[in-house]
This record gives C-alpha cells, structure tokens and sequence, in this order.
C-alpha cells in the first residue's frame, strides 16, 4: 500500500465517520477522531454484516484493502451512539 492509498484510505474513514457523527448528533474531537470512528465503524459494521450473513453494499477497494463505506457508517453510527450515551452530554 502507498502513501496515496492509504492517505485515501484515511480520508474514506473520515467522511464515514463525519456522516455517522452528523446522523448521532455527536460531535468531538474534530477530523482525528472521525478517522477513527470510520475504522471503528467498519469493524463493527463488518462484524454485524458477516454475524447475521448480510450482503456488502458498497466497497472501495485500495490498495487491495477492502472498505465496506456503508457498514462502515452503520457500524460508526452505532459505536457514535454509545459514546454519546456514555459521555452524558450532548454537543
């Protein structure tokens, strides 16, 4: 994987994790944590997709890593979610 591919890759999960955040509510930490939240995202994401055998919707592969967009939003929103509920306060 080069440097462009993975700054992409890095920019792919910040637009997830952006969205998620937006959909929540919930917003900290500015573009650093909504890069982790997008890889957070598609780790939960990816994770539910394959536990109940649901289908990739839409995947960009870089770099030959594959990057499932949406459940990676679905699974950010989730764990976006439950940062929120813990943190008792909403911004």
């Amino acid at each position: 994987m080069t440097l462009i591919e993975f700054i992409l890759l890095l920019a792919i999960a910040g637009i997830c994790g952006s969205i998620a955040q937006a959909m929540v509510g919930f917003s900290r930490g500015g573009c650093l944590l909504s890069i982790i939240t997008g890889f957070i995202g598609a780790l939960i994401g990816s994770w539910i997709a394959k536990r109940f055998e649901l289908p990739d919707f839409f995947v960009l592969s870089i770099g030959g890593k594959n990057f499932p967009v949406i459940w990676s939003i679905i699974g950010a929103v989730i764990f976006t979610s439950i940062l929120s509920a813990l943190s008792g306060r909403k911004n």
